[in-house]
């Protein structure tokens, strides 16, 4: 199976300070037929003008990573969390039996571009968590960079759930692989450029569902162009 959203398919929700693109059914965009991949609930494609964001809103058991494309975003929470995240830089904050947060672009000039994306956990009511690291262009380019995975597997950020994902840039003419071992799927979203996904061209904002079924698949992607994706293997 190979199931190409092209972005333009995807919900938008706009307002003054606000552009935001829904891959899957949130707030007020609801399609009975994208309500999420496996446990991948939510991928939002956000950006955020200067000196804007926002307020103070809760969440429960629900694992909340922030990926941040451009500019940067400042996050505070009720755990007592509270940091700038930059390009380079991977947020992880475990909802659990509830977390009041906020985030705001710090810039006065520049617009803050991110994909939120939304992990149902593998249990419910645990304390709640807040998690930062850095992933450094160097480390992800012409590779597949792993991010986030259960018990913070290889330097990743920790998540509840039997996923893994994995960030890459991929300079023009480069291509990487990926076994997707057989029962489990694969969600590829586009941050930006373009890559080639076992021959299909996805652009800007473009994401992909793929599964293995009975057996072992391997997923080849390439850019000819230029690059930068994100990869979900999911059970």
């Amino acid at each position: 199976m190979f199931d190409h959203l092209p972005a333009a398919a995807r919900g938008a929700f706009r307002i003054d300070w606000l552009d935001s693109r829904h891959s899957f059914s949130f707030g007020e965009y609801w399609n009975p037929k994208r309500m999420g991949f496996r446990a991948l609930r939510v991928i939002n494609e956000d950006r955020v003008a200067p000196g804007a964001g926002f307020p103070t809103h809760g969440h429960a058991d629900m694992e909340i990573v922030t990926y941040m494309i451009s500019g940067a975003l400042e996050h505070k929470d009720s755990t007592g969390g509270g940091e700038v995240i930059r390009p380079g830089e991977v947020q992880r904050m475990s909802a659990g039996t509830g977390i009041h947060h906020s985030e705001f672009n710090p810039s006065k000039d520049e617009e803050a571009h991110l994909l939120q994306i939304w992990i149902k956990p593998d249990r419910l009511g645990v304390t709640p968590g807040y998690e930062q690291k850095a992933f450094p262009d160097a480390e992800k380019t012409n590779v597949l960079k792993l991010i986030a995975a259960p018990d913070g597997a290889d330097g990743a950020l920790s998540i509840r759930q039997d996923a893994r994902v994995y960030a890459s840039i991929l300079q023009a003419g480069k291509a990487v692989s990926h076994v997707l071992r057989a029962g489990r799927g694969a969600w590829i979203q586009v941050a930006r450029g373009s890559v080639t996904v076992d021959g299909e061209t996805l652009v800007d904002g473009d994401g992909a569902a793929l599964d293995a079924d009975g057996k072992d698949r391997t997923i080849d992607i390439s850019s000819s162009e230029g690059g930068e994706f994100l990869l979900f293997d999911l059970a």
